[in-house]
């Protein structure tokens, strides 16, 4: 929402279409049996005008998951890969604390193309070349060094968020595990 709902300056035409839009907002109408909800989000909520920020009285900080949220987007990104036998998504998810989800698909990605550029060496060398592999805990800690979070828990950014939380969020402050 940041872009399309950012703070007026001295733009004339961003001011114009921004009233445009918040008297569009303040004239929604919705039936007893049909509800309108508005969402948004962003990771610049400072930046959002604050006739904007009015209109939201819901205002919840997401942090970076923390393990257990961790353990369960990695099992959906790799619900349909060949993981060894005794993966271990718990250990997986305590090694990459500070990961964002898309950190985390990242990680993914690069795990995954162990496998295949092993397969690619092997068939080069005129080897007899089996199946591909399936995926080892230890491909993701080596890929882990190659893709490393994109924020760390206390970058200024993360700090700036957190204390617009303090001041405008609702809801419990993040922990991270």
């Amino acid at each position: 929402v940041d872009s399309l709902l950012g703070a007026r300056g001295n733009d004339a035409y961003e001011t114009s279409r921004l009233n445009e839009f918040m008297g569009a907002w303040d004239g929604l109408k919705s039936k007893e049996s049909q509800r309108i909800l508005v969402l948004g989000a962003t990771n610049r909520p400072f930046d959002l005008d604050d006739a904007v920020l009015r209109r939201m009285p819901k205002r919840i900080y997401v942090g970076l998951p923390d393990v257990e949220n961790r353990s369960k987007i990695l099992k959906v990104l790799l619900n349909k890969d060949n993981l060894a036998s005794r993966f271990s998504f718990e250990q997986l998810a305590e090694a990459t604390q500070g990961y964002s989800g898309s950190d985390l698909k990242n990680v993914c990605i690069a795990a995954a193309y162990r496998p295949v550029q092993e397969f690619l060496q092997q068939e080069s060398k005129g080897e007899g070349v089996a199946a591909r592999r399936p995926l080892y805990l230890n491909d993701f800690i080596l890929s882990k060094a190659k893709v490393r979070a994109s924020v760390a828990h206390n970058a200024s950014s993360v700090m700036k968020l957190r204390e617009w939380n303090e001041q405008y969020g609702e809801g419990e402050p993040e922990t991270q595990t």
